[in-house]
């Protein structure tokens, strides 16, 4: 459980440290989300490094080519405001644990809300949260 929260951990981190908790917990809820759905990897650290990599080394992503843009994006995680990092821990524990109530409505999916990706016309909006607008995939 200790992989899976540092997992969730980069991920709120890196995808919404500048955001009030109620956002990083929104993203916290998106990757337990895709967990619980068939259709994405069954464990945190698969959905959060999900993406294309190299054929000639699965540990390099194709950059821009991954389902969370921090995992691919060309730049090194380097976790520079502790703060944050302790509380993205805090978040992700309190998520995996089940303490935390889905604000998302389902969502397994978001974008921020200056970027309009082609995607999100085949998913329901949610709800925005911030700078970020979640979405939901409904199962076929």
């Amino acid at each position: 459980m200790i992989e899976s929260i540092m997992c969730l951990a980069m991920a709120i981190y890196f995808e919404a440290r500048g955001e009030p908790m109620v956002g990083q917990v929104a993203v916290a809820q998106v990757v337990v989300n895709r967990v619980g759905d068939y259709r994405y990897p069954d464990n945190v650290c698969d959905v959060v490094k999900q993406g294309y990599y190299y054929s000639w080394n699965q540990n390099i992503p194709i950059r821009d080519k991954c389902q969370f843009s921090f995992w691919c994006d060309g730049k090194p995680e380097t976790i520079n405001d502790m703060m944050a990092w302790g509380f993205a821990i805090d978040i992700a524990e309190a998520t995996m644990k089940g303490y935390l109530y889905d604000t998302t409505s389902g969502a397994t999916h978001y974008h921020a809300y200056y970027v309009q990706p082609s995607w999100s016309y085949q998913f329901t909006r949610t709800v925005r949260i911030n700078d970020h607008i979640f979405y939901r995939r409904e199962m076929e």
